[in-house]
């Protein structure tokens, strides 16, 4: 994708559907008069003389206790520079965006227009009462200092600094586990800083409330190193100025145990790694681009722990690892602020959480057998969903215990578990999935490259590095697309109808003949059906030459799934193919089966579809809870269609016991937990979360996934076809680019795991 491709696809994103990535939703009903007589006048005086009465009361009526003002001058934005405060919204409001995925935490993103210290410090203080929590963001040096010591000062609220603190802290448990690793201690390592901004300063003065010595640290900016015979030094630069005779970067590199780059691209050279101590340490985090390419260092030391800011590299130092969780800790016991000990405590517990066994969820995000603490795992990865339950509590604790909360928590193990139901909303199951993907791309077919949406979908898929797509279908039409698009890489174009691509057909025909020529199919038709694209694309699968295929953009679902059973055929064991779809929800993901090819399944073929579900759910890491569904509850109807889904349950029971699976249930008693436990707490799902469905038929189940993809406006990825040979997957008609690029990621991934098997399978004989 063009340079100018990527500014317009950016430009879009920010604009559509709504101007902007953040909103304000009302929380309450409105519906009737009566309620809106109490959203407003008269009622909402009531609240009002509370507040008046006791301020703190603000915290049980209004927002307060869950809002937090991302607040900038632009003055340091990104690598843009001073750009203003107007410019600079869009980051705000992708700040706020990441504050409530990662922690529901709501955000006003406020931009004030002034470089004067005084006048935004007092703007700051002005608006202050309305939240519980004050982010500053992209603010320059050495000004940023002054402002974050004032407002800390003055205000009551937590304030926070995050281009200070967030790397601080992150790169802080980095730092603490690699000098585990490589058994040193902090008291005696001697420590390169690259760089003097915000985050730099902010860094070292962690390291050094851990013990890091400052006579064993030295710091450069652009200047050099900055020593204490220099003029005109900043009182923080003056805070870390190093009176040892080292004049350069590369004298400085002699013997280092320890190189944090919060700098500039490129800076350390293979030769500064090679001076270092044994086993260096090296957070390159300069971004996009480090101080030093992963590869280029880990190549040049074996015996190196490394570090980015990047995601595509082991150990990567995410602010996300920390400000959302930071807040939604001091804003649960109402912190006064944000304390060395509070940010410690989160420090101390990012390095303990990354030592612990990590879920299978983040292990299946990473396409890792098993991720487990060492060289190349030293602090969480940012999927990693026991985040939320174990940032927020530390820091919570260490506020209380330092006499700086005004709301005290008791019973932990219950704040815990309302940290985790607030993921109910964040769906991370598509950054978990495309990540997986990129680890290992497939050659995909898109049976429908010369449709423009599939075009666009395989555009994108190349240029995330999903998938390595090969388009099929009338090449002049797909190259006169692709110039419209600017989809300029080199990529496979094939014409099945094409006479270049005869001998390739020739071949597939005679392949598919000797298959199915004892079911009416002459070598004459197998011809001609290989001129047919998705004929054609499911051979280029059978035979090796792409991975997975995707199709059923343009046309009905019955005309694409029949050649793909035809040729591809169900895998080993297998008795039939089904569909799942699975749909974000704002109680989590929710897995719904079979949505497209069995009409009316017999109970055995519910079996087989509820375990074919399960294998999909854990595919995306998660633990299937299976709610096998009807009309009825438990026996309370004899109909044939709840007798076969009770019948189903009971083989499931009898032969998979170690499967949370129950029914038959109505779907409302399968969803509301409450009302389960209440009536039916004999139910294996009693207590338990569900996240899996599955109907008694075709006609409920494709309803009412529909219905909640359209009244919901909940994102859907699928249907998800389960149970064949090779990777096929087949989109809804008029699927829309994102759903495609996203099912182009489940074909990689099926891809992937098929791969798996069979090297595991011929490693067995």
């Amino acid at each position: 994708m063009s340079k100018e491709s990527k500014r317009r696809e950016a430009l879009l994103y920010h604009s559509k559907p709504t101007p902007g990535k953040i909103a304000v939703v009302p929380t309450t009903k409105y519906a009737t008069q009566r309620d809106l007589s109490l959203a407003y006048s008269p009622g909402v005086a009531e609240p009002c003389l509370e507040i008046e009465k006791n301020p703190s009361k603000a915290y049980k009526y209004t927002t307060k206790g869950n809002l937090v003002a991302v607040i900038s001058n632009g003055s340091a934005v990104l690598g843009l520079g001073n750009i203003g405060p107007l410019a600079s919204k869009p980051v705000m409001e992708g700040k706020g965006l990441l504050f409530k995925i990662f922690a529901d935490i709501d955000v006003f993103d406020i931009e004030v227009d002034t470089n004067d210290i005084e006048t935004f410090i007092q703007t700051v203080k002005n608006i202050a009462p309305t939240f519980g929590g004050i982010n500053l963001e992209d603010i320059k040096a050495p000004e940023a200092f002054e402002i974050e010591r004032r407002l800390k000062e003055e205000l009551d609220i937590p304030v926070m600094h995050d281009d200070q603190h967030g790397t601080a802290i992150i790169s802080a448990a980095a730092l603490i586990n690699a000098l585990e690793i490589h058994n040193k201690n902090i008291e005696d390592v001697k420590i390169v800083v690259s760089g003097a901004g915000a985050a730099a300063i902010s860094c070292t003065r962690l390291y050094q409330s851990f013990g890091a010595n400052p006579e064993n640290i030295v710091m450069l900016d652009s200047k050099g190193v900055i020593r204490k015979n220099r003029e005109k030094l900043t009182s923080q630069k003056a805070e870390f100025a190093t009176s040892r005779h080292i004049n350069s970067i590369e004298e400085a590199m002699i013997d280092a145990d320890v190189f944090i780059g919060l700098s500039m691209a490129n800076i350390l050279t293979p030769e500064m790694l090679l001076t270092m101590a044994s086993k260096p340490i090296v957070f390159a985090m300069a971004n996009p681009n480090p101080e030093i390419t992963y590869q280029l260092a880990v190549d040049t030391r074996d015996d190196i722990i490394m570090a980015t800011g990047r995601s595509d590299h082991p150990n990567q130092v995410n602010n996300v690892l920390g400000f959302p969780f930071i807040f939604r800790g001091a804003l649960d016991v109402r912190a006064t602020k944000i304390n060395e000990e509070m940010k410690k405590a989160a420090v101390l517990a990012l390095a303990e959480l990354a030592k612990q066994p990590v879920p299978e969820q983040v292990n299946v995000a990473y396409s890792e057998t098993k991720l487990s603490f060492g060289k190349d795992y030293i602090i969480p990865k940012p999927f990693d969903p026991r985040l939320i339950a174990v940032v927020p509590p530390a820091v919570a604790k260490a506020a209380i215990q330092t006499g700086i909360a005004k709301k005290t928590i008791t019973n932990w193990e219950a704040y815990e578990d309302e940290l985790r139901g607030r993921l109910g909303s964040d769906n991370k199951i598509v950054r978990l999935m495309h990540s997986r993907a990129k680890l290992d791309p497939k050659r995909v077919v898109f049976a429908e490259a010369d449709q423009l949406a599939v075009l666009k979908a395989a555009q994108i898929v190349y240029d995330e590095g999903i998938a390595e797509p090969i388009l099929l279908g009338r090449k002049k039409a797909i190259k006169a697309l692709m110039k419209e698009i600017e989809f300029d890489a080199n990529v496979s174009i094939i014409d099945p109808k094409s006479d270049e691509e005869e001998p390739r057909k020739d071949s597939y025909a005679e392949v598919f003949w000797k298959q199915r020529n004892r079911r009416g199919i002459t070598l004459l038709s197998a011809k001609k059906l290989m001129r047919e694209r998705n004929y054609f694309a499911a051979m280029m699968v059978n035979e090796g030459d792409a991975d997975a295929l995707i199709s059923g953009y343009s046309r009905s679902y019955p005309t694409v799934v029949k050649p793909i059973l035809e040729l591809i055929g169900l895998d080993k064991g297998v008795t039939r193919a089904a569909t799942t779809n699975l749909l974000m929800t704002q109680r989590g993901p929710l897995f719904l089966s079979d949505t497209s090819i069995n009409i009316n399944p017999d109970s055995m073929d519910l079996t087989t579809i509820a375990n074919m579900t399960a294998t999909t759910v854990k595919m995306f890491g998660l633990q299937p809870v299976i709610a096998m569904v009807s009309f009825s509850n438990f026996g309370s109807s004899e109909h044939p269609s709840s007798k076969k889904v009770r019948e189903s349950v009971a083989y499931l029971h009898k032969y998979y016991p170690n499967l949370i699976v129950d029914g038959e249930l109505q779907t409302d008693f399968a969803l509301n937990n409450d009302m389960l436990q209440d009536i039916f707490p004999f139910s294996k799902l009693a207590g338990k979360k569900v996240n899996t469905l599955i109907f008694p038929n075709l006609d409920s189940a494709n309803i009412t996934y529909k219905l909640l993809k359209e009244l919901n406006k909940a994102e859907n990825i699928g249907p998800i076809m389960m149970g064949l040979k090779k990777p096929a997957h087949i989109l809804q008609l008029d699927a829309s680019v994102d759903e495609i690029v996203n099912m182009a990621a489940i074909a990689v991934i099926d891809a992937q795991k098929k791969q798996k098997r069979e090297q595991l399978n011929a490693g067995l004989n």
